[in-house]
């Protein structure tokens, strides 16, 4: 199993960051899904813990066989789909993943925002073991590279400005330069457990992790001026609309 912990820093505030992450994640969501690829929302309905008390849990099934490598999609039925449940007590959240196909693939991410710059050492509280075994990525959304087919110049963050927040453009060393500044720190355990080829499909899928939090990220920031004067009660029928424009988008025959 490889552990990862990626650290995101973000020129928001953990507070600013709750709705950033959830627009930017129903409108990603809406953008990459096209006929019979794509997100598609099963569930999106209040939940509860006995210790972390009231969060969102969400479920969604993701079609993606022609996004693929070949070589995957070879040992793989042509039609399939990854299973996503989420439970958001924010700052916190649990995310899993599971194949519909591969009982013993898995995906499992922890995660905590801080208003910081990535600096807090063990922030998910990992065990000594998990921490022998973690390896830090600190993703930086202005400067790491991005698959070509993803770059759109208006979410360049060398050159976009948020009008309604005067933050950016971000340059190098923006994350220690920047006020205000959080940090998303994410544990991710990838494992599977089929002998040959459990190192080549652990390292992809990290590799693929890491582009969509990239992205993600990216996204967030350079959407700000659209949700950052949106209530919780505005997020949640924006996601309510998006979602259905998108299982529509999906599920078309």
């Amino acid at each position: 199993m490889l552990i990862k912990e990626y650290r995101i820093c973000m020129p928001l505030t953990v507070e600013e960051y709750r709705i950033g992450q959830l627009y930017m994640i129903a409108k990603h969501s809406h953008e990459q899904s096209e006929k019979g690829e794509g997100v598609e929302i099963v569930k999106n309905e209040v939940c509860h813990d006995p210790v972390r008390g009231v969060g969102q849990y969400t479920e969604k099934r993701i079609h993606l066989s022609n996004h693929l490598p070949s070589w995957i999609r070879a040992l793989i039925p042509k039609v399939f789909y990854i299973t996503e449940k989420a439970w958001n007590y924010y700052p916190y959240t649990i995310t899993e993943y599971t194949c519909s196909f591969l009982p013993r693939f898995n995906i499992y991410i922890e995660t905590r925002y801080e208003d910081n710059a990535g600096i807090s050492e063990n922030c998910l509280q990992l065990s000594r073991e998990e921490l022998d075994k973690r390896e830090i990525d600190f993703v930086d959304i202005v400067l790491d590279p991005l698959p070509a087919k993803h770059y759109k110049e208006s979410e360049d963050l060398t050159r976009f400005k948020s009008i309604k927040t005067d933050r950016g453009p971000l340059q190098k060393n923006w994350a220690s330069d920047s006020s205000p500044v959080m940090c998303s720190y994410k544990c991710v355990k990838v494992k599977f457990e089929v002998f040959g080829l459990q190192g080549k499909v652990e390292s992809f899928t990290h590799k693929a992790v890491r582009d969509i939090l990239l992205l993600g990220h990216r996204q967030a920031f350079a959407w700000v001026d659209e949700w950052i004067e949106m209530s919780m009660e505005d997020l949640r029928n924006y996601e309510m609309h998006t979602n259905e424009a998108t299982n529509k988008k999906v599920m078309e025959s």
